[in-house]
């Protein structure tokens, strides 16, 4: 798409994302969309990458999380493709865009991922980025809360070799969603730049869980 023609997609595609995140559980609400799109074009500005498609990608990558439609990871895709065409940008950008949305989720590494691009590694850091550290850990509660789990029950062992399909009931405790995924995410960093980025995150959760079990246990 012509240069010129993208700035009033963007604007167009942020206004949208924000009408229809504008009820959304507070850890995947549209101030997550503006950060996962702050930190893509900060990991962009070192590894490179088309701007046009991370910035739409980091924009429409939740536009609807499979968790909160029963698991059916069909309708983001779904609405992105329909609202992109309304937008005339072009089918290849398109098709890349519903890519990057198909491919990025966590869950996706149980069964490895189908499709890869520079893009799609970038927003997938910001979007891992985002699930760890001080924010990370407020999503982790908020989310918790949102599904009645548990904060911490000893009982409830960590299931590191959970399916897919275990993963996406999510019947744990948040503190056990610590082991099961967030403490994960460094290591799983495709760009050079996520990884520098998850250093700091990745140690206040850990600094976070020593104080947790130390007043758990007063």
């Amino acid at each position: 798409m012509d240069t010129t023609k993208q700035k009033p997609v963007l604007q167009n595609t942020r206004n949208f994302v924000k009408k229809t995140l504008e009820d959304a559980e507070a850890g995947h609400d549209f101030w997550h969309i503006l950060r996962v799109l702050k930190l893509s074009e900060k990991i962009a500005e070192k590894e490179g990458g088309d701007l046009f498609v991370i910035r739409l990608g980091a924009l429409l990558h939740d536009i609807a999380d499979a968790k909160f439609y029963n698991g059916d990871e069909t309708i983001g895709p779904k609405i992105a493709r329909e609202f992109l065409e309304t937008q005339q940008v072009d089918e290849g950008t398109i098709e890349h865009i519903v890519k990057i949305i198909e491919n990025i989720s966590f869950k996706n590494s149980f069964e490895g991922q189908k499709f890869t691009s520079k893009e799609l590694e970038i927003i997938q850091d910001a979007d891992r980025l985002d699930a760890i550290g001080a924010i990370g850990i407020a999503r982790a509660f908020v989310y918790g809360g949102h599904k009645n789990n548990p904060i911490y029950n000893p009982d409830l062992k960590v299931n590191l070799n959970m399916s897919k399909e275990e993963y996406k009931k999510g019947d744990t405790s948040t503190i056990n969603h610590f082991y099961e995924k967030l403490l994960k995410l460094k290591d799983m960093m495709n760009t050079n730049t996520g990884r520098e980025l998850a250093e700091k995150r990745h140690r206040f959760m850990e600094d976070f869980l020593k104080e947790f079990y130390e007043d758990w246990e007063v």
